[in-house]
């Protein structure tokens, strides 16, 4: 057998003739749904998709294009179509009942893998045969069964005497048939599931096929009975049987019969279903275990309800109903004997599960297709009934049975019209359980608790009810009285809709009256929960004024202490009445000044109560944030405010503002920062409504209430809020970001709404919100840099405030940034020293903070006056803005070459105005960093950036109008009080942060000194007294000149190509040295005199000496040759005296350096006399280097010793003498060897000689 078209099957009778034979095969149940279907519910094959129900219906040909045919073949024989059913009836019935038991007989067979193809295939063919058989039968009565004349007394023939007989033969072949077949109960249980061969051919087992052939039979023997009664117009009698009631069996009481029958074993098939399920899951499982037994629902439904129209006899329901009544009733003699036994563990359940299931069904027309808009009779009464039975108090109501029943009684209000006798039945029963939880020990009890949460919750709940699809887990999810509430609302609401205000009066009417001071006052807190639960659901369906009005006079019968107890759920009950009008647009005043005004009472309790009271504190507390979460809310979700609202926003956050802590903060806050963002949106909707053209007077007028009405809120804010927020800048109370933010929504407010703001900061008020909490020097930096991201973000307002006449905007938020960075490491400003965070530097900053320091960094490097001057000083800057500390850097950098880009005086001035204008009290950003508290971070990025910046900016400090702030940059960093206290020692992360930034200091301070406008004596003294500070400070223990390459004052020598004036600097070290570390108190030598040697050597290693170096040092270094006799000075000392030398000796050519024959000289002078052995060694060493010089100083030598002679009167002083005599005979070989090329063998005998004549002559001049 074949699927039929699916088009086929809305095609007219004559149409169908036309199509030829290969479509309209015999249909017959298959639940072996193909893609042939077309999408259909059914199979092709099947009664509905074929078109055969409504050809049975429309009394048209069952088959029009099968058994055209003279003869035709049945159980392997031909037979002549017109007549074989006559002559044969019998003998053809025998040989379908002998298929029967051929097919019965194939269910012995052992059903494996390897037989299945087999016996499916002779099953099939059985199958087949005997489906056609019976549809043969009904084309025989549609197309040759004559009707005769009861009446005529005309000589018949013998076959039209057969004929005659024929219907009364089939009355009998039929009841017959059905006594052979038996019950569908009585089958053996089937696995619907089939296998699949290799080529996806389903292969079904016997089982299968003897159901489906009993469905087959069972719906064909119905069609037959009601085509035999269509075709003859009268009732036909048996002959061999009567019925129970020992009448004589018709074809009328065969087919009802039959169809009890049939209800019958179905309802078993369900009730077999129906045990094997849970009540959580009755309404998601499938009542019928095979498709096709769902179709042969649909054939009953349509074929009983036709029946019911057109003749005397009862519909579908009503057949249900008598079969389901019989097992409430569960009286067993009632039934016949050949009724199947049916009993049911729960005939309730199975009565709501079976009529909801089969209720479904009415959706599918003729065809099979699903048809929301088909008219569905109901069954209401029956449900009435059944539904007084489940509530009965007369035994105890399980509450996971009443789920079952009324989320199926949910259902069935989905499929029928709306009865408001369901209601009523329902609402006796829970307002008489109102206080009851209606929960199941074994599900979490979750429907309740969580409904009852916020006002917002409770609002959810009732639009979940009020869906108008609900959730399949709603066993699950919800009480038995939330089902009733979704009853309640899907049947008042689609009552409504068909026949207006007049079901909800009725509703109405039932409710309130059962409402009364007693009942009221016998309520539990769960029976308080019900009320609004229920009520909140009427206003949402009905009338919200109404219902809200009626609520509150209902609550005051309640007795106070009860009020006492439960205030939080009669807050939470008032605020979503309040926010049901807010959705629906209706004015909350009555609501709000009774609600508005209780509110300010608890915010002056909360403001009153101690500290200690915690419990009472918490108490009040939750009133307060079921208050402020609900009027967040009915903000956020009016479509526009009244005056009203203004209500809502009274003083009584004024006083909680000054009750709360950190933690309650936090949430008024966040209610602050919601209705400032509803506010603004709703301001800029009523702006872009008035900006429209063609607006017309009475839309203009309306627009311009609505603005009033967004004022008066926007004032109610200012008030009760802003002026906290003012008080609490430099407070910890308030969370730095909450501050921050709800600063940055009050500034935008401004700006959007200027006139609302108060008074003291008109007429520029976005300026004042700003120099508050952006510009002020005071307010912690991390409040500061959230702030300023959020204003620098808003591109219309840096715009507005860029081009109005307050110029120094971007200057003086560069200033805060500057700051920021500066201050990054400082939590709290107004706090003590121990409140410098103190972790690892990497660790130091907090992430929060960090992030909005990159962000205002990111934002600010796109102001145009910072833009201007990267472009102008061609510096790059985009990479680097991810990083502040880089970013400030190069900020610094860009400021000082833009500035020595500059070429008129004016612009001059006027760029070190702005320079200024940037930094501010800059040393009062770092002041926290040099208290008594030492952080190493913190330090490390002060002398850092301030080196930076006196580097950077050395040109701009060379003016008049920054030198000042130089001086104490200086005076506060690098020389206070504690580094002029030789004797203490300065912190050790200090002296770290100064080591490394000093080059820094010392190369822009050399600069200024050297461009300064005015020669300034007190820079210098500063430059030099530095350098006395940290050269001393920085010598290292051991005098290695190794150690002295990271000394700072040498590094800052280096790189002298970047800093040309570099010469002065390091004749500014040398002066320091020459008077603070070589200066000698008496003979005592000065202290660390050895490294002081090491450093000057370092010096005269990395840098080119300068004569006037040696003239200032080279005493000092002879004077230790001389007085001290430490082996480590004196090498040090030597080292030191052959570099200077050597450095003379450079630029100098055959002449020695009169400045260094000048210092040798007044040397001799001073110590030739007292230390003549230490002057003619030093004088050997020198010979060694540069004879010229010790060849001028013979006659200084000459008349130091003739002089010291003459001052001791001894006489001839020989030792001194040989002294001379060596010096100068060495200095003059020396000479002779490398500056007039004498051979040295001729020097050597020049040498000889000169010995020989010294003895001779015994040493004589």
């Amino acid at each position: 057998m074949e699927n039929c078209s699916a088009a086929s099957t809305f095609l007219t009778d004559s149409l169908e003739l036309e199509l030829g034979t290969e479509w309209c095969k015999p249909p017959y149940f298959s639940c072996a749904v193909d893609n042939r279907g077309g999408g259909k519910h059914f199979s092709g094959e099947s009664y509905l998709c074929s078109g055969a129900l409504k050809r049975l219906i429309l009394n048209l040909d069952p088959l029009p294009t099968n058994f055209e045919e003279d003869t035709l073949e049945i159980f392997g024989i031909q037979w002549v179509t017109e007549t074989a059913l006559v002559n044969s009836s019998r003998e053809l019935f025998h040989l379908f009942r002998q298929q029967l038991y051929n097919l019965e007989t194939l269910l012995q067979s052992s059903c494996d893998f390897g037989k299945v193809s087999t016996l499916h295939c002779k099953a099939d063919n059985i199958r087949q045969q005997c489906v056609l058989f019976l549809h043969y039968v009904k084309v025989f009565i549609f197309r040759y069964l004559k009707v005769q004349n009861a009446e005529s007394h005309v000589p018949v023939h013998p076959y039209e005497a057969l004929e005659a007989q024929l219907p009364s033969v089939l009355i009998d072949e039929l009841h017959g048939l059905l006594l052979y077949i038996g019950h569908l109960s009585e089958l053996p249980s089937v696995n619907i599931g089939a296998f699949v061969n290799q080529n996806q051919i389903k292969l079904f087992p016997p089982s299968w096929h003897l159901l489906h052939l009993h469905l087959d039979i069972h719906w064909l023997v119905l069609e037959i009975l009601y085509m035999l009664g269509e075709k003859l117009k009268q009732v036909v009698y048996g002959h061999q049987f009567m019925n129970l009631a020992s009448d004589n069996l018709t074809n009328i009481s065969l087919f009802e019969e039959h169809c009890e029958t049939l209800l019958c074993d179905l309802i078993s098939l369900s009730l077999n279903r129906y045990d094997k399920v849970r009540s959580s899951e009755s309404l998601m499982s499938d009542q019928c275990p095979c498709l096709c037994i769902k179709e042969l629902w649909v054939l009953l439904i349509h074929l009983l309800d036709h029946r019911s129209k057109w003749f005397v006899s009862e519909s579908f329901w009503n057949w249900l109903n008598k079969l389901l009544k019989t097992l409430l009733e569960k009286s067993s003699d009632r039934r016949r004997s050949s009724m199947p036994v049916i009993q049911s563990r729960d005939p309730l359940g199975f009565s709501w599960w079976i009529i909801t299931h089969v209720a479904s069904f009415y959706k599918f027309d003729r065809h099979g297709v699903p048809d929301e808009m088909r008219k569905v009779e109901s069954n209401w009464n029956f449900v009435e009934e059944l539904l007084k039975k489940s509530i009965s108090v007369q035994g105890v109501i399980l509450e996971e049975q009443l789920r079952m029943y009324l989320h199926c009684c949910l259902t069935l209000c989905d499929f029928w019209e709306p009865n408001i006798a369901i209601v009523t039945i329902l609402w006796e029963y829970y307002s008489k359980n109102l206080n009851s939880s209606f929960s199941i020990s074994w599900l979490p009890f979750k429907g309740l608790a969580n409904t009852m949460k916020s006002p917002l919750s409770m609002l959810e709940m009732v639009k979940t009810c009020c869906c108008d699809k609900q959730d399949q887990e709603l066993y699950k999810s919800s009480s038995s009285y939330t089902i009733f509430l979704c009853i309640l609302a899907k049947v008042v609401k689609k009552a409504m809709k068909s026949n207006g205000p007049h079901p909800w009066k009725q509703v109405k009417g039932r409710i309130y009256s059962k409402f009364h001071q007693k009942r009221m006052e016998e309520l539990t807190e769960v029976g308080l929960q019900n009320f609004f639960s229920l009520f909140l659901l009427l206003a949402a369906v009905a009338e919200v004024e109404d219902v809200a009005s009626h609520v509150l006079d209902l609550l005051n019968f309640l007795k106070p202490a009860f009020v006492t107890s439960q205030r939080a759920l009669i807050w939470k009950g008032h605020m979503a009445f309040l926010l049901m009008y807010a959705q629906k647009n209706l004015d909350i005043g009555v609501l709000a000044e009774k609600f508005s005004c209780a509110f300010r009472e608890k915010a002056k309790e909360f403001l009153v109560s101690k500290n200690e009271e915690m419990v009472q504190r918490q108490t009040i507390w939750t009133l307060l944030s079921i208050y402020i979460d609900g009027v967040q809310e009915v903000f956020e979700t009016s479509y526009c405010l009244y005056p009203s609202h203004e209500k809502l926003l009274n003083d009584g956050f004024s006083m909680l503002l000054r009750a709360c802590r950190e933690s309650e903060l936090r949430t008024v806050l966040s209610f602050l920062q919601a209705v400032l963002a509803r506010i603004r949106s709703m301001h800029q909707q009523l702006c872009q409504e008035l900006q429209r053209d063609n607006v017309d007077l009475f839309v203009q007028s309306s627009l311009s209430a609505k603005e009033r009405h967004l004022a008066a809120v926007a004032s109610a804010l200012w008030r009760h809020f802003f002026s906290f927020l003012k008080s609490q800048r430099m407070s910890q109370v308030v969370p730095f970001s909450q501050l921050a933010d709800a600063a940055a929504d009050f500034t935008l407010l401004a700006m959007d709404m200027p006139s609302t703001a108060p008074s003291d900061f008109q007429p520029q008020p976005v300026i004042s919100i700003i120099q508050l909490f952006g510009w002020d020097d005071i307010i912690c930096p991390q409040v500061v840099a959230r702030y300023l991201s959020h204003v620098l973000q808003n591109s219309t307002l840096c715009e507005a405030l860029s081009h109005s006449g307050y110029v120094s905007f971007q200057a003086l938020t560069v200033r805060s940034w500057i700051r920021c960075v500066l201050q990054m490491y400082i939590k709290n400003l107004s706090g003590p020293d121990d409140l410098l965070i103190d972790k690892n530097l990497e660790e130091a900053v907090e992430k929060e903070y960090m992030k909005q320091l990159v962000k205002l960094t990111r934002l600010l490097f796109n102001l145009s006056e910072v833009k201007s001057i990267f472009s102008k000083a061609q510096v790059e800057y985009l990479s680097i803005s991810e990083d502040p500390k880089k970013a400030l850097v190069r900020f610094f950098e860009a400021v000082g070459v833009t500035y020595g880009n500059v070429q008129t005086l004016s612009d001059k001035s006027a760029m070190v105005t702005k320079s200024l204008e940037y930094l501010g009290e800059v040393l009062k950003y770092i002041k926290p960093y040099l208290g008594k508290k030492v952080f190493s971070a913190g330090l490390q990025l002060t002398y850092g950036m301030m080196g930076i910046l006196v580097k950077s900016w050395a040109q701009i400090f060379a003016t008049s109008k920054a030198q000042k702030l130089l001086f104490r940059i200086i005076d506060c960093l690098l020389l206070p009080h504690a580094v002029l206290q030789q004797e203490k020692e300065l912190p050790a992360p200090m002296l770290s942060a100064i080591q490394k930034s000093l080059p820094l200091y010392l190369q822009g301070m050399c600069i200024v000194c050297c461009q300064s406008q005015n020669p300034n004596a007190y820079l210098n003294q500063l430059l030099g007294n530095v350098i006395e500070q940290y050269i001393g400070r920085f010598l290292p223990a051991s005098p290695y000149v190794s150690d002295l390459g990271q000394h700072p004052v040498l590094l800052a020598l280096r790189n002298t190509a970047t800093i040309p004036p570099i010469s002065s600097l390091k004749k500014c070290i040398v002066q320091v040295i020459r008077k603070s570390y070589l200066e000698y108190k008496g003979s005592s030598p000065p202290p660390r005199l050895a490294s002081i040697l090491a450093f000057i050597l370092q010096l005269f290693k990395e840098t080119n000496t300068d004569i006037y170096e040696v003239e200032l040092l080279l005493p000092g270094i002879l004077k230790c040759l001389v007085l001290v006799s430490e082996p480590q000075v004196k090498r040090l000392a030597t080292e030191n005296l052959q570099y200077m030398v050597k450095a003379c000796q450079v630029g100098s050519e055959e002449e020695p350096s009169s400045q260094l024959t000048s210092v040798f000289r007044q040397f001799i002078q001073d110590y030739g006399m007292r230390y003549y052995y230490q002057v003619y060694s030093i004088l050997e060493t020198v010979a060694t280097l540069d004879q010229q010089v010790v060849i001028h100083l013979i006659s200084t030598l000459t008349q130091s010793l003739k002089d010291s002679e003459q001052k001791w009167g001894l006489g001839r002083n020989i030792a001194q003498s040989d002294r001379f005599r060596k010096l100068y005979i060495s200095a003059v070989l020396l000479l002779l060897k490398t500056h007039f090329s004498v051979p040295h063998w001729e020097v050597d005998f020049i040498a000889l000689d000169v010995l020989f004549f010294n003895k001779i002559y015994g040493g004589k001049s």
